[in-house]
């Protein structure tokens, strides 16, 4: 999941900076980031809007970064 680093890296957030905005704890941040453990549907949810790309990107299935529009209600 290297889209999962690299959107955290380039925005210069540690990843105890992502752990106190999205409340997922770095031990399981690091594991997401190195492939370890997968992301679960809610934590990859949280994240992509944390940093306003898709969870798509997240999961290295596209380069663009852009979110998808917003769902109507």
């Amino acid at each position: 999941m290297k889209n999962l680093k690299l959107v955290r890296v380039t925005r210069d957030f540690t990843q105890l900076k992502v752990q106190m905005e999205t409340g997922i704890s770095q031990s399981v941040l690091s594991k997401y980031e190195t492939g370890e453990l997968l992301p679960t549907s809610e934590n990859l949810i949280i994240l992509a809007k944390f940093y306003g790309t898709s969870v798509d990107f997240l999961l290295d299935l596209t380069d663009e970064r852009k979110p998808y529009p917003a769902k109507n209600s």
